[in-house]
């Protein structure tokens, strides 16, 4: 069976994202407004939801691994409670300067859950962040990307001013 996927950023995105140096005071994921009847609908037109996410405030000392698995556990048990499933989170949690093959806009982390799920149809998926490494991301494998308060000027990227927009183009 093929599926087709939201690839969705996490922070900024999803939950609230903080400087840096505010990540370490952080224990709870705070929502975005509209994320989770988002994350619904998205579902709801068949897509899975993989969330692709930078950690490298793991390997920076922001924060520590179990620190963001904390957060994940939560946030993932929130959006269970709401009737949102998240198929599988990828994240990288190697520095910036570590030159790893999976740090946004390295397609390493996309590439691993194709490999994990070889049924994902790529050019039926797309890629939601607020980020240009996710703009990146989305252009470098040849997907449709919706940028959250990005301006872009590629074809294949859709500027949103806020996580509700997605629904109208998807």
């Amino acid at each position: 069976m093929n599926i087709k996927v939201g690839f969705f950023d996490r922070d900024g995105t999803i939950i609230k994202d903080y400087p840096d140096s505010m990540w370490s005071d952080i224990n709870e994921p705070i929502f975005l407004l509209g994320s989770i009847q988002t994350l619904k609908e998205v579902q709801q037109k068949g897509y899975e939801i993989i969330m692709i996410t930078n950690q490298y405030i793991i390997n920076e000392g922001f924060i520590s691994f179990d620190q963001y698995l904390r957060i994940n556990e939560k946030m993932c048990e929130y959006l269970s409670c709401n009737d949102v499933e998240i198929l599988d989170i990828f994240y990288c949690p190697h520095g910036r300067n570590e030159g790893c093959k999976c740090i946004k806009p390295q397609p390493g982390m996309i590439k691993d859950a194709i490999m994990k799920y070889p049924s994902i149809k790529i050019n039926e998926s797309f890629m939601i962040g607020d980020s240009e490494v996710d703009i990146e991301l989305a252009i470098s494998m040849k997907m449709q990307g919706f940028g959250l308060g990005i301006d872009s000027s590629h074809p294949k990227i859709k500027k949103l001013n806020n996580v509700n927009d997605l629904i109208q183009y998807i």
